[in-house]
């Protein structure tokens, strides 16, 4: 079996090579959970590096009073924590090139936690980028009785036959792609 690192290279590359634009359609699944199991708050990501475009699904659920949406942020020593965000306020980039709040407004306990990935597989594994923090904040926040619902976007092309997986890894509930939600 091909090492995480191996995988990981070949669909990031894939992927650039193969990223499409993706409209409010492709979220229409994940609206519907939202709306029928009352997800109030919600975690997603700040898209980059050819990832699903989590701006549609921000813009679409921007007027729900009802909707808290929080963004993450890797602090210095490591740890991942979400913070409230709203389409159009400011962000910045952190030290990984990413774009995290600037505001720092503590996030409400998650509902949903929408996670970005490499690849996927039917077994519901994802492989990340390497530095592990989604599976870590994963474990620590979806051990309780009240556990959030966790949700892989990605494209279809991104499913791998078997990912490579240790002790560490967090399997997903759900992965959403264009081809539905499975």
């Amino acid at each position: 079996m091909p090492s995480k690192e191996k995988v990981r290279r070949k669909l990031i590359l894939i992927r650039k090579k193969r990223y499409f634009s993706v409209d409010t359609n492709f979220f229409k699944p994940l609206i519907r959970i939202i709306n029928k199991k009352k997800k109030r708050n919600i975690y997603l990501y700040y898209p980059s590096n050819y990832e699903v475009d989590t701006l549609k699904l921000f813009n679409a659920i921007r007027q729900r009073r009802d909707v808290s949406t929080s963004l993450p942020v890797i602090s210095s020593n490591g740890k991942m924590k979400f913070f409230k965000w709203k389409l159009n306020e400011s962000l910045k980039v952190n030290n990984y090139g990413f774009l995290e709040p600037v505001k720092k407004n503590k996030a409400n306990a998650p509902d949903l936690i929408l996670v970005p990935l490499v690849a996927y597989d039917k077994f519901h594994n994802r492989l990340g980028y390497g530095k592990g923090y989604y599976d870590r904040f994963l474990k620590k926040h979806t051990k309780n009785k009240k556990n959030p619902l966790t949700i892989g976007l990605a494209f279809s092309f991104q499913k791998y036959k078997k990912i490579p997986i240790s002790k560490h890894d967090v399997k997903l509930d759900y992965v959403l792609t264009e081809k539905g939600i499975f």
